[in-house]
C-alpha cells in the first residue's frame, strides 16, 4: 500500500491539487505563503506561488514592488544602483551619488566596468601603468607609493636583475654574496646542476657542485694524491714549494710523524721529522 500523498504541514491531500516542493517536504499553496514564501522588501507581504519573485543580496521582492526608492520607475528589467540600501535607476542616480574615475575625472555610469582600489575608482580603461601608460583595467598591478605598474614596468624597473642572464627575477631567486641569481643561473659551471641548497666551491667567480670541483678543479694531495677539496676531514691543509697535503697526509716519510706546524726537513721530494732525516 502506497504511502499518503499530503501536505507536509497541515497534512492536508495533495492529491490532483497544486503543489509546491520547499526542502525536500511537498506544500500546498496555502502553506507555502504562510509558512514558506519569502517576504517582500518592499511591501512586506508574502511572495506567493502565483507572483513572479526577484532577489537581489539575499532580499526579496514581487517583480511589481521591484522600484526605485525615488521615482517608483519598475527596474524588473533594467538596471539599477544598490545604495544606502536602497534600490534607484539610473537617471535617479545622481553625479554626487556616482563613482567618478580618477584617471578622467568623468562620472563612472552604474552598471559600468570600473576598477576600484583604496577608495578610488576608475574606468578600466583610464586605470593605466605610471610607466608605460598602457592600460592595466582588470589585469595585475604593482603598486608603488602613489603610483600603479603593470607587470611588465614593474620588473624593469624595480625587479631585481640575475647577475648571469641580467634579466628581472619576477619570484623566488637566491643570493650568493648579496648579488642575486635565479634558481636556474646558479649552477656548477661544468654540470650545470643547481646549486642552491647544495656544497659548492667558487673558484675566481665560477661556481663548481663538490663532485665536479674533486675531480676537474681541486688540486691533488702530494700525500695520497686525492682531491683536496676543503671539505670535512680534508679541511686543513699544507702547502710547501708549490705543493699541497692534507694536514693529515702531511708525515714523515719513514716514521709517519704527522709534521704540520713542526720542523721538517724536504728530501728527494720526501719530507722527513728532523731525527729521521739525520738517518739519511
Amino acid at each position: 500500500m502506497s504511502g499518503s500523498f499530503d501536505c507536509h504541514y497541515c497534512r492536508a491531500p495533495l492529491q490532483g491539487k497544486k503543489y509546491i516542493e520547499k526542502d525536500g517536504h511537498n506544500t500546498c499553496v496555502k502553506c507555502f505563503d504562510k509558512i514558506c514564501a519569502n517576504t517582500c522588501a518592499e511591501c512586506r507581504k508574502p511572495i506567493g506561488v502565483d507572483s513572479k519573485e526577484l532577489h537581489y543580496k539575499n532580499r526579496y521582492w514581487h517583480d511589481t514592488c521591484f522600484r526605485c526608492a525615488k521615482c517608483y520607475h519598475p527596474l524588473a528589467n533594467e538596471q539599477f544602483i544598490a545604495k544606502d540600501n536602497k534600490i534607484l535607476c539610473s537617471k535617479c542616480t545622481t553625479k554626487e551619488d556616482s563613482l567618478r574615475c580618477s584617471g578622467c575625472h568623468k562620472q563612472i555610469q552604474p552598471g559600468g566596468r570600473n576598477v576600484e582600489y583604496k577608495g578610488s575608482a576608475w574606468h578600466e580603461e583610464c586605470f593605466t601603468c605610471s610607466n608605460c601608460k598602457q592600460a592595466i583595467g582588470a589585469g595585475s598591478f604593482f603598486p608603488k607609493g602613489t603610483d600603479v605598474y603593470c607587470v611588465t614596468c614593474h620588473e624593469q624597473k624595480f625587479a631585481k636583475h640575475c647577475v648571469k642572464c641580467n634579466k628581472p627575477i619576477a619570484s623566488g631567486g637566491i643570493t650568493y654574496q648579496d648579488q642575486p641569481w635565479h634558481g636556474d643561473c646558479f649552477v656548477c659551471e661544468t654540470c650545470h646542476k643547481k646549486l642552491a641548497g647544495q656544497r659548492f666551491t667558487a673558484v675566481e667567480d665560477q661556481y663548481y657542485c663538490v663532485d665536479c670541483y674533486k675531480a676537474f678543479v681541486a688540486k691533488k694531495c702530494s700525500g695520497c694524491n686525492n682531491p683536496i677539496t676543503g671539505f670535512g676531514k680534508g679541511s686543513s691543509v699544507v702547502n710547501h714549494e708549490g705543493n699541497t697535503w692534507h694536514e693529515y697526509c702531511f708525515t714523515c716519510k719513514k716514521c709517519s710523524l704527522n709534521l704540520a706546524n713542526k720542523r721538517f726537513v724536504r728530501h728527494n721530494e720526501q719530507v722527513y721529522c728532523q731525527d729521521c732525516a739525520k738517518k739519511l
